[in-house]
């Protein structure tokens, strides 16, 4: 019989977790930074990659959870 005390188990998965948590809230910062300097281009940039300010404030109202 073997006797499993709490103190001597550990979950092997946690620092995926941890991994996978941080690593989506980096997404999210990403995202959220992107939309924010995205809707501050000028009527220029936004020429120069091919963007309308319509597509713009359809982005940028956008959550940032939402890709």
């Amino acid at each position: 019989m073997s006797l499993c005390l709490s103190e001597t188990v550990t979950n092997n998965h946690d620092s995926g977790v941890l991994a996978r948590i941080s690593h989506q809230l980096h997404i999210w910062a990403d995202r959220w930074q992107q939309r924010h300097e995205l809707s501050h281009w000028s009527e220029r940039d936004l020429h120069d990659v091919g963007l309308s300010w319509s597509e713009v404030v359809h982005e940028a109202e956008k959550p940032f959870w939402r890709a």
